[in-house]
């Protein structure tokens, strides 16, 4: 039965890891005698352990959580802002809205955790909040609000906010800014980000050529990266193959 020749592979599969890993002989004892609750726990409590910390593990567990219960990180910030309306709570709320993409609400709590802190002023919240304007429509707001931010400590962190305000100026209908920033960060940053988004500005101005280079190089970069990183910006690269391909072919870009 297939069934029980699945239940028997995980059972060797589980005396093997044991033996291997050395854990205790009272485990291999445990997955004989009780071959799929034995093997299950022996999964849960010697195995599971050791993978929950790669970031693949970690990114499929909370996909199946918000499959589960898509509104439980909500509920849980506003319970926590109810008992405590704090700033640190409404920037939780405010990340909570923001991973659902629900941006105008991000924007509000971000403000409201501005508003109570020392000052008003608080630059890692700053950025969020702009990004969660500019992801709501309102480029030209995200664009001061970046602006007005002071530099980082952390220059990466500087070229990651200069690529926001490159979106903003490109958004609010400012491409020469736009395409600067773009060029300044796209040798900076990893990835193939800032020059998609360079390549797609030159060719709503009608500059296709000047967009195959750079559509090249997202492309090589999009080789060089592993497979998870890849898979989140998946339509972001098809569409840098997929334009790529008509500019060579004469068939202008791709919508």
């Amino acid at each position: 039965m297939p069934f029980v020749g699945l239940i028997v592979l995980l059972q060797v599969a589980c005396v093997v890891h044991c033996v291997r890993q050395g854990r205790s002989g009272l485990w291999i004892m445990a997955v004989i005698a009780f071959p799929l609750l034995g093997s299950l726990a022996y999964g849960w409590f010697e195995i599971l352990p050791a993978y929950r910390g790669r970031r693949e593990v970690r990114a499929v567990t909370a996909a199946a959580a918000n499959r589960i219960d898509p509104d439980r990180e909500v509920r849980e910030a506003r319970d926590a802002l109810e008992i405590a309306d704090t700033a640190a709570n409404h920037i939780k709320l405010g990340d909570a809205f923001a991973e659902r993409e629900q941006w105008r609400e991000a924007a509000r709590q971000y403000r409201d955790a501005l508003g109570r802190l020392p000052g008003g002023e608080d630059r890692a919240v700053g950025v969020k909040l702009a990004r969660a304007e500019l992801e709501s429509g309102n480029a030209a707001t995200a664009r001061d609000l970046l602006l007005e931010l002071p530099p980082s400590r952390s220059g990466s962190e500087n070229d990651r906010t200069a690529l926001l305000l490159a979106r903003s100026h490109d958004e609010a209908g400012e491409p020469e800014p736009a395409l600067a920033l773009y060029a300044g960060v796209g040798d900076r940053l990893s990835g193939g980000e800032a020059q998609c988004r360079q390549a797609a500005l030159l060719i709503r101005l009608n500059r296709t050529a000047e967009a195959v280079p750079l559509l090249e190089e997202a492309e090589r970069r999009a080789t060089r990266m592993d497979r998870f990183e890849r898979a989140k910006d998946r339509d972001m690269y098809d569409w840098a193959a997929r334009t790529l391909a008509e500019l060579r072919s004469g068939g202008g870009a791709a919508a």
